[in-house]
């Protein structure tokens, strides 16, 4: 099992990186993984994946456990971390482009 740690640095707040992750998280449930929040916190919950997520004024960090199940459809862990950090990158850019919501 490995575990996949992911820290983006922020110029939002805490609640507008909060609302910047809502992108993120589609994509996330995309592959069966979902977020559930409580405060700046959310536990990450997924088939074959476990973790947690942290917002802080200047920060997120994610950390995602893979599982057995990952492991043995053989999930690459560093494309997996460079695509999710690419990803929340993109979500928390200073021009969001496309990504933003009305």
């Amino acid at each position: 099992m490995g575990t996949i740690s992911i820290r983006q640095q922020h110029n939002l707040g805490q609640e507008g990186a909060q609302g910047r992750l809502r992108g993120f998280e589609e994509q996330m449930s995309k592959y069966g993984a979902t977020l559930e929040w409580k405060g700046n916190r959310a536990e990450v919950k997924g088939m074959g994946v476990s973790g947690s997520a942290l917002v802080t004024e200047e920060a997120v960090e994610i950390t995602i456990k893979l599982g057995m199940i990952a492991k043995a459809v053989g999930v690459d862990e560093d494309r997996l971390q460079a695509s999710l950090q690419r990803r929340l990158g993109l979500a928390l850019a200073d021009d969001p482009g496309d990504s933003e919501s009305a």
